[in-house]
């Protein structure tokens, strides 16, 4: 079922590239607006944090994908996602073990050990938490720069008279 999540988020990822690249094209040429600088900092925290979310789908795909080919067939058991390891390991393959937070997937050996399958898994984690941590600084800074915009506009409050 998650698989059916993750094929748009891959499909959207070569729209979401070119749309990057053309906003920050159209940031380097001249003629922006006035408030240019303010826009580009919301517009790239939400495409960072499109950018996470679109990757953790693509990853929770890959780890159902990887569970459902464990758990279906003739040629389950041991893991596919599991196989790529010498034979004396392979012998000793006793299950797997999905994890949807964080992404993985555990190959478990008879003696409790475990292992990962592939570090597809560390690099998705990895690249999900920058994509996330950067769309709340960006956020934090768009705050910050629309704060200190609001306050440059208004005029400053001038004290009462004394009397």
């Amino acid at each position: 079922m998650l698989v059916l999540l993750a094929l748009p988020a891959l499909l959207a990822s070569p729209v979401w590239l070119m749309a990057v690249v053309l906003k920050l094209l159209s940031a380097a040429l001249p003629g922006r607006r006035p408030d240019w600088a303010v826009d580009l900092l919301r517009w790239c925290a939400v495409m960072a944090a499109v950018a996470a979310v679109g990757l953790y789908l693509i990853g929770l795909g890959a780890v159902d994908l990887a569970a459902h080919e464990s758990e279906s067939g003739t040629d389950s058991a041991p893991s596919p996602s599991c196989r790529d390891v010498p034979p004396d390991v392979r012998h000793h393959l006793a299950g797997y073990r999905p994890s949807y937070v964080p992404l993985g997937f555990d190959c478990v050996l008879d003696d409790g050990t475990t292992f990962s399958s592939s570090a597809l898994y560390t690099w998705l984690n990895g690249l999900v938490a920058a994509f996330g941590l950067g769309a709340a600084a960006l956020m934090v800074a768009w705050g910050f720069a629309t704060e200190r915009r609001a306050r440059a506009v208004s005029p400053a409050p001038q004290p009462a008279p004394r009397p």
